[in-house]
């Protein structure tokens, strides 16, 4: 995530802001932009950008939930949805109480995802444009008492995130009970949508026999594959190849697996280098890796890694004095480190070819 300054008064602001906490200015995201900007209002409920030529702009309309700052394209009438709120499909019940948290902490959690693969330059059409596989979100609550539960997954472009996820002690037990290092909102949304770009990018993308050999047969059975991992112990040496246990339950889940802990480096490196921290080799005094060195476009491979295991050292050992686990509680051995530069090459590759939705970017 790149670090934004409220253009009105120079005051440190964050993505998810809606207002300066020193000025008071009202803050909008403009996504083809990739930029947080301070706004004057106008009539009619429309803003301008501070100190930038830009057409009046309205808030999504998800904005009145509080649940959205960023804002529609220009020239569009109020109450039309912004990028990221386009692809939500259904949203929890409101009427349930804390579910307008949840679902807060879900948009949170989907702009930034969203913000990834906008920075990343990733191809991504709406049901509108795809009206079969095109990306949508189901938020979903349980059903009453004797139905079966809701289930965080993909399927042909629809994710589905149980609403319950948004609780935190729900989701730290599910943690302790899965035996998983890891488990937020974000990171659910990342491994998803990798399951999504795996249609797009793999199956239809003419990349099938390259993945199949580093990642195996996707043709095995899903629900035998699933059955057969939880009923067995793990081998050993799985770190050798795969980033989580759960990624080798099936190729599938190994490549979804895989493609999340890329965005968690791209993103949290693009952090780190936007707050000028040092990270990395030194020559003669002087980071090797600096903020020129955008992650999401432009760092090769081996620089990302190279600037990535020193950051996440640092940082577990920072969390360790803090008493809290680690931040980044997973090993990056040869072989993930090859499935990783896998979906970097993927990704580059893309990023020369695909039509992007902002050009600015």
């Amino acid at each position: 995530m790149k670090r934004f300054t409220c253009q009105s008064c120079g005051q440190p602001v964050f993505f998810e802001n809606t207002r300066c906490n020193q000025c008071h200015a009202p803050l909008g995201y403009m996504p083809e932009a990739a930029n947080l900007a301070a706004l004057a209002a106008e009539a009619g409920g429309l803003y301008h950008p501070i100190g930038q030529n830009e057409e009046p702009r309205a808030f999504c309309a998800n904005h009145a939930y509080d649940v959205c700052n960023w804002l529609a394209p220009a020239l569009q009438p109020k109450g039309t949805f912004c990028f990221a709120c386009q692809f939500n499909r259904v949203i929890p019940n409101l009427n349930i109480l804390g579910n307008t948290e949840r679902w807060r902490k879900l948009e949170f959690a989907k702009h930034r995802l969203v913000y990834t693969i906008l920075r990343l330059r990733l191809p991504v059409k709406n049901r509108q444009q795809d009206p079969q596989e095109g990306l949508v979100f189901d938020f979903l609550d349980d059903p009453p008492q004797g139905w079966p539960p809701i289930m965080t997954g993909h399927n042909n472009g629809v994710i589905t995130i149980a609403t319950k996820e948004a609780d935190d002690a729900y989701r730290e037990h599910m943690r302790v009970e899965m035996g998983e290092y890891y488990r937020t909102l974000l990171g659910h949304f990342r491994h998803e949508i990798g399951h999504y770009y795996w249609n797009v990018l793999i199956r239809d993308g003419g990349r099938l026999e390259q993945c199949r050999a580093m990642f195996g047969d996707d043709r095995a059975d899903y629900q035998s594959a699933l059955q057969k991992h939880y009923a067995s112990a793990a081998p050993d040496n799985w770190r050798e190849h795969y980033v989580s246990h759960y990624a080798m339950s099936h190729p599938w889940e190994d490549f979804a697996e895989t493609w999340a802990h890329y965005f968690h480096i791209v993103s949290t490196l693009e952090t780190a280098l936007s707050y000028d921290m040092t990270i990395g080799p030194m020559v003669d005094g002087k980071p090797v890796l600096t903020h020129r060195n955008d992650p999401y476009l432009h760092m090769p491979f081996d620089d990302i890694i190279e600037a990535w295991l020193p950051l996440t050292y640092a940082v577990n050992s920072l969390n360790r004095s803090m008493g809290l686990a680690d931040f980044y509680p997973f090993v990056l051995t040869a072989g993930v480190r090859a499935k990783l530069r896998f979906i970097h090459d993927v990704v580059r590759e893309v990023q020369q070819t695909a039509d992007q939705p902002f050009g600015l970017l």
